[in-house]
C-alpha cells in the first residue's frame, strides 16, 4: 500500500492501549474546521500482534514511543475522531517535511495493514484509522511529518515530531536522576526492580533453564538485529566485543561479560523512554522547540513490547479485555482535577505524588497506573497499599494488595450527611464504585440500626486481588476472559443472555464456602417471595421491590426534584447496591440489610412478614418475635387478621365477653366490644371462590396478602392436586380491608 493511501475502515478487535504524551500539532486549510481531537500517533506492534495478524516476517516490535533508536521503525498512523466519518475523507497524503542533515530518510508502507485495528482499546471508542505510513530514521536528530488530510470541505495537516537517537545506558541517566537539585531519584529506586537484574540474573541461571538467546531482547537494552538499527544497543555492543551467548547458564557468566556490554543490560530507563542521547546533549529539555527528544508515556503499549507473547506473558492480553482498558473519557481534561485521580492513569499517578494540580490529559488505567517502573517498595511495584481513608472517616487497614484498588473503588461523600443536604436530581446518589464501602459494611443510610456484615472484609487476606485476580489456565474457557489482569472474576461465555454457560472462578470461594461453582448460590429467601434463590437472585427481588415503592411506577429508580428526604435515603441505598455490582457477592448480610431496612422505613414493616413493626412492638416487644402467619393466642386468627381486625394477638377474647375474637368475627359481633355478643342468629356471609387447575402429585397453598408491598401469608393448609380444578373458599371477613390472594405450587 502506498503511504498516501487512505484506509477504509478497521474492525473491532481486543488490543491493548497505547498513547504518547509528546507534542501534536495540526493547522487548517480551506473552509472546514475539523475538531481538534484528529492526530498522529505511533503505533506499538508486539510479538502477539506480529503472530495474530500475521505481520510480514522481519516486522520488528516497538514501544510506539516518538523516541527511538537509529534504524529503529515508528508506525505512524493518521487518527481520525469518529465526528468526521472517513467516508468524508477524499484523501490523506503523508510528508516528511523535515530531518536531519544527510538524512535519506523516508515514508514507506507500514506492515500494518488495513485490517489491524487501532491498537489502544480506548481509542477505538473515539477514532477510527485514516491512513498509516511508517518511518525507520537513518541518522540521530530530529524528524518532521505530516498528514495532510483532504476532505469534501476542505483540508487540513497533522503533524508528529520523532527523535532518533543512540543508546547510553542508565549509569549515563543517573549523572542527573539520582536525586539533588537536578531531577528526582528514580536511579537508585529502580535499582531495588527485578528490570534492574532482568538480564544478569537470567544469564546466570537464577531464572530457570528456559531462558534463552530469544529472550534476550527484552532483558537487554536497544536490541534490535536489524541492519540498519546502528544504535549502541546490545546487539551492536556484543558484536563490537565478539561476546556469544554462553553453552550453559551459571554463575559466573555475568561477571566474565565486558563492562561495556553489562552497561546495556538489564531493562533500564531507555528500554520505556526512548534512547536518551538527544535529550541529554539538550540538557534534559524533553520538548526543546516542540521536539520530544525523550518519551514519557504512560501506554500500555510500551510494557507490551515485551509483556505480550502467549502463552508465558498474557498481563496485556488479560488487561485488553478489561474496563480499565477504556476507560471512559468523560471525567477527564479541562476542569476535571477532581475526576482524573480515578479515571486517568495519569491523573491516579499524580494524585498518588501529591501533585497538584494533576494533569487531567485522558489516559486509560494501563499497567504503569497501578505498578510504579522504578521503585520495589511496595509488592509487586504496585504504587499504593496504604489505609485508605473513607467519607465517612472509616480506615481500612487490612485487605493487602487490595487496598490498591481500595484507592479508587469507594464512595465520595458521607453518606450521612450527603442524603439530608444534596439536591433531589438525577445525579444524586453515591459515586459510582462504592465496592470499598460496601466490603467493609460501612458509609450507607443504616437509619440508626446496626446492619450486620459478611466476613469477607476480614477473611480475605489482599482483599480485591485474591477474588478479581484468580489465575486461569491456557485450557479454561474463561482464559483471558476472566481472572488475572482482567480483573473479572468470572466470564458470561460470549452470550450474555444465557447462564448456563457462565464461568465463575469460584476458587478463592470454596476455601470457606466449599464446593460451590458459582458465586450465586442460595442461601435464605431474602426476599421473601417464598422462594430460596440465588444470593444474586434474591437481591435482585429485593431492589426491585425497593424500586417499586419509590417514584415512578416500576422497579427502575429515577430520582427527581419531587423526592423526599425519605425516599432520598432509600434511593441513597437502591444506588449504593445498584452500583456495587456485586449483587450481594461483596457483603450479603449488609446489602440485604440496607434494602430491608429502606423498605420498612418506607413501609413500617422491616421483616417484611406482613405486620406492622410499630404493632409487633407494641403486643410483642420486638419485630422478630413473631410473623403475620402464627397465631400467637391460639384464638384461630392468625395474626395478619388481629392486626387487620384491630385485636389483641395475645388475648383471645380481646373485649373479655366470653367469646372468643374469631367466633365474634364469624358472628357478625364486634370483638372489641363486650356489650357486642353473638346471638342466635345464624349470619350468612359472603366468601370468595378460588378456583384453579391442579397437576396431579403437586401441593399448592391459597396466600394473602393486604398490601403488595408487604410479605405475602399462607391461609390454607396444604392442597393436593387432584389432576383437575379445585375450589376454594377464602372468607371476606377481614374487617373492611382489602385483599390479594394468590395461589402457590409448592417447590418453585
Amino acid at each position: 500500500m502506498n503511504p498516501t493511501t487512505r484506509i477504509q475502515s478497521v474492525f473491532r478487535y481486543p488490543a491493548v492501549l497505547m498513547l504518547c504524551l509528546v507534542g501534536l500539532t495540526f493547522s487548517i486549510q480551506g473552509a472546514e474546521a475539523p475538531p481538534p481531537p484528529h492526530k498522529i500517533d505511533a503505533s506499538p506492534v508486539t510479538s502477539q500482534m506480529a503472530q495474530d495478524y500475521s505481520l510480514p516476517p522481519g516486522t520488528q516490535v516497538s514501544g510506539g514511543l516518538l523516541t527511538v533508536g537509529v534504524g529503529q521503525p515508528v508506525y505512524l498512523e493518521a487518527l481520525i475522531n469518529h465526528t468526521l466519518p472517513l467516508s468524508e475523507i477524499a484523501n490523506i497524503s503523508w510528508a516528511l517535511t523535515d530531518k536531519p542533515l544527510n538524512s535519506s530518510a523516508t515514508l514507506t508502507e507500514s506492515p500494518l495493514g488495513m485490517d489491524i485495528p487501532i491498537y489502544s482499546p480506548g481509542d477505538r471508542e473515539v477514532f477510527e484509522v485514516g491512513s498509516r505510513t511508517m518511518l525507520r530514521p537513518d541518522k540521530p536528530g530530529q524528524y518532521t511529518v505530516t498528514a495532510t488530510v483532504f476532505t469534501n470541505g476542505g483540508s487540513f495537516v497533522l503533524t508528529r515530531h520523532v527523535t532518533a537517537a543512540v543508546y547510553m545506558g542508565a549509569n549515563s541517566c543517573a549523572l542527573c536522576h539520582s536525586g539533588g537539585a537536578v531531577a528526582p531519584d528514580k536511579f537508585n529506586p529502580w535499582l531495588q526492580t527485578g528490570h534492574a537484574t532482568a538480564f544478569s540474573r537470567a544469564i546466570d541461571g537464577q531464572m530457570g533453564a528456559h531462558f534463552s538467546k530469544n529472550c534476550v531482547q527484552c532483558h537487554t537494552l536497544g536490541y534490535d538485529t536489524n541492519a540498519l538499527a546502528v544504535n549502541g544497543g546490545f546487539d551492536d555492543v556484543a558484536a563490537q566485543h565478539g561476546w556469544t551467548f554462553p553453552a550453559s547458564l551459571t554463575n559466573g557468566n555475568w561477571a566474565a561479560m565486558p563492562q561495556a556490554l553489562r552497561e546495556v543490560s538489564n531493562v533500564q530507563c531507555e528500554n520505556c523512554h526512548g534512547p536518551g542521547y538527544e535529550h541529554a546533549i539538550a540538557f534534559g529539555n524533553t520538548n526543546l522547540s516542540n521536539w520530544p527528544r525523550i518519551s514519557v508515556s504512560f501506554s500500555a503499549g510500551d510494557c507490551a513490547q515485551c509483556h505480550e507473547a502467549a502463552p508465558y506473558h498474557i498481563k496485556s492480553l488479560e488487561w485488553n479485555n478489561s474496563r480499565h482498558a477504556i476507560a471512559t473519557r468523560y471525567p477527564t481534561g479541562e476542569n476535571r482535577e477532581a475526576c482524573v485521580r480515578c479515571h486517568s492513569g495519569i491523573g491516579f499517578v499524580d494524585y498518588v505524588n501529591g501533585r497538584t494540580p494533576p494533569r487531567t490529559q485522558y489516559e486509560a488505567i494501563t499497567c504503569a497506573a497501578c505498578h510504579d517502573p522504578h521503585s520495589a517498595e511496595n509488592p509487586h511495584q504496585l504504587r499504593v497499599v496504604g489505609d485508605v481513608v473513607l467519607a465517612d472517616g472509616t480506615t481500612v487497614t487490612n485487605g493487602g494488595t487490595g487496598k490498591l484498588c481500595m484507592s479508587c473503588h469507594l464512595g465520595r461523600d458521607n453518606a450521612a450527611t450527603y442524603v439530608e443536604s444534596a439536591a433531589a436530581n438525577s445525579r444524586f446518589g453515591p459515586h459510582h464504585s462504592v465496592q470499598t464501602d460496601m466490603l467493609f459494611g460501612v458509609n450507607a443510610v443504616t437509619y440508626g440500626k446496626l446492619i450486620p456484615s459478611s466476613a469477607h472484609a476480614h477473611v480475605v487476606k489482599d482483599g480485591c486481588v485474591t477474588c478479581h485476580l484468580q489465575e486461569t489456565s491456557p485450557g479454561d474457557p474463561a482464559h483471558l476472559k476472566a481472572g488475572g489482569h482482567t480483573f473479572r472474576p468470572g466470564w458470561d461465555g460470549g452470550t450474555p443472555d444465557n447462564p448456563a454457560d457462565d464461568v465463575h472462578l469460584t476458587g478463592a470461594c470454596v476455601q470457606c464456602h466449599g464446593p460451590v461453582e458459582s458465586f450465586n448460590f442460595a442461601r435464605e429467601d431474602y426476599d421473601g417471595d417464598g422462594v430460596i434463590e440465588g444470593v444474586q437472585e434474591e437481591v435482585k427481588g429485593l431492589l426491585e421491590q425497593l424500586g417499586n415503592l419509590l417514584p415512578p411506577d416500576g422497579p427502575a429508580v429515577e430520582v427527581t426534584a419531587s423526592y423526599t428526604r425519605q425516599q432520598l435515603r432509600a434511593a441513597f441505598n437502591y444506588k449504593f447496591v445498584e452500583n456495587d455490582g456485586s449483587f450481594g457477592v461483596h457483603n450479603v448480610s449488609y446489602a440485604v440489610g440496607l434494602l430491608k431496612a429502606s423498605i420498612a422505613d418506607l413501609t413500617d414493616d422491616a421483616d417484611r412478614d406482613g405486620l406492622s413493626d410499630q404493632w409487633e412492638i407494641l403486643y410483642f416487644g420486638s419485630i422478630h418475635a413473631t410473623d403475620g402467619n402464627e397465631d400467637s393466642d391460639h384464638d384461630g386468627m392468625k395474626n395478619a387478621l388481629e392486626l387487620a381486625a384491630g385485636t389483641n394477638p395475645n388475648l383471645a377474647d380481646s373485649d373479655g365477653d366470653g367469646f372468643n375474637d374469631l367466633a365474634e368475627m364469624q358472628a357478625g359481633s364486634d370483638p372489641l366490644n363486650a356489650e357486642d355478643v353473638p346471638g342466635l342468629l345464624v349470619h350468612m356471609h359472603g366468601a370468595g371462590e378460588l378456583e384453579f387447575a391442579s397437576q396431579l402429585g403437586e401441593t399448592y397453598q391459597i396466600q394473602m396478602v393486604t398490601e403488595l408491598s408487604m410479605g405475602w401469608q399462607t391461609i390454607s393448609t396444604n392442597i393436593p392436586g387432584t389432576g383437575g380444578n379445585i375450589s376454594h373458599l377464602v372468607s371476606t371477613r377481614n374487617g373492611g380491608v382489602q385483599a390479594f390472594y394468590r395461589v402457590v405450587k409448592l417447590g418453585q
